[in-house]
């Protein structure tokens, strides 16, 4: 038995994975295009193992490591095969082109529209608000990241707790899979700072983090 499933193979993909294997958790990755999952197993190492789409995710909680539209396609790709697993969201869905807006619709996020494409399975919304760059590290500014977990499943919820703090970073629960809309909202005006040239010393290599 695998314990995550990581589908995707780009830097969220990257970062996620060297948590896990941080962690001591086993390790699936699966692409579109499998050489480039093998590629990113290899480089992970710990005994992560690779496919492609054609293949089952194997892991308890399965990360969808891809920006919205892919996830939404995977999510459709998968249906039922996911039913009674967790199933970890990531993405921010953003307009790129202006950094000024979302592109789902008010009163919704993408962690519910993957939920509505995935009913038997517990949807999460986690590390959304998590650089690459940092989240590989596993912490910034000499801090452990904070991850913002956004579930209607405890079940779920206590998973992706556990892997976090068992990757060295700090889980904070948020409330019901609803609150992903403020956790979106919110990582949009994070990423326009990124993007701004007044913030030229940001670089994409900022992390949230709740001082207490």
């Amino acid at each position: 038995m695998t314990d995550i499933t990581i589908i995707g193979s780009g830097n969220m993909a990257r970062a996620i994975g060297t948590r896990a294997v941080a962690a001591g958790r086993s390790l699936q990755i699966l692409d579109r295009a499998p050489e480039h999952a093998a590629k990113l197993a290899a480089e992970l190492g710990g005994g992560t193992t690779s496919g492609g789409l054609g293949d089952i995710p194997e892991g308890d909680i399965v990360v969808l490591a891809l920006y919205f539209g892919p996830a939404k396609e995977v999510a459709t790709h998968y249906g039922d095969t996911l039913s009674g697993k967790t199933v970890v969201e990531i993405s921010n869905p953003i307009n790129v082109d202006t950094f000024d807006s979302l592109t789902v619709d008010p009163g919704s996020s993408a962690a519910e529209e993957i939920a509505a494409l995935l009913p038997g399975a517990a949807v999460v919304k986690a590390f959304n608000t998590t650089f690459a760059g940092p989240l590989t590290a596993g912490a910034t500014g000499g801090m452990p990241l904070d991850v913002f977990i956004a579930t209607d499943s405890e079940e779920a919820g206590n998973q992706v707790a556990s892997f976090a703090a068992a990757a060295g970073l700090r889980p904070l629960r948020v409330g019901g899979l609803r609150h992903a809309r403020e956790l979106e909202a919110f990582q949009l005006l994070v990423m326009a700072l990124q993007a701004n040239p007044a913030y030229a010393a940001f670089n994409w290599g900022t992390g949230l983090k709740i001082i207490d």
